[in-house]
């Protein structure tokens, strides 16, 4: 109840509302599957954040689709409220032809936050490391286990 208010507090000190996660729901592209649930999206999040601070994400569509490319391997994990769809929609098949787990989350400016950024984001891929093995291996088996789209 507490950390809510505080929530509430910090958005309005910022001048952006804070949605829930049902709000952000609404603002989701078509594409957008597989969704992470609200529980595996905070899951991602804390991820990311650890990975953040090892250095180990790749942030932007360029960026990620170059280590895509090139072979290495993380989690993929895509915001469901970016337009145009153009921009990102060839992410999931690069992914799914290289056998590499991806999912969505609502936010595009939660997961730029959470990468410790400013700008929203509509694309990372989290890399593994020893720092935080635990937390990638969970988000990885939850990720794996989503089903992907027909």
């Amino acid at each position: 109840m507490a950390r809510e208010k505080q929530l509430e507090a910090a958005a309005e000190a910022e001048g952006t509302p804070e949605r829930s996660y049902r709000e952000q729901l609404d603002f989701l592209n078509p594409i957008a599957q597989p969704l992470a649930s609200r529980k595996l999206t905070r899951k991602l999040y804390k991820c990311i954040r650890k990975a953040s601070k090892h250095k180990q994400i790749r942030r932007g569509v360029k960026e990620v689709q170059k280590f895509i490319n090139k072979g290495e391997k993380g989690i993929t994990v895509l915001a469901g409220d970016t337009l145009p769809i153009d921009v990102y929609c060839h992410i999931p098949i690069m992914c799914e032809d290289r056998n590499l787990p991806y999912a969505y989350v609502p936010s595009k400016s939660d997961l730029g936050a959470a990468a410790g950024s400013k700008r929203p984001t509509c694309v990372i891929m989290i890399k593994p490391h020893e720092e935080y093995q635990e937390t990638y291996n969970e988000c990885l088996e939850e990720v794996e286990a989503l089903p992907l789209p027909l």
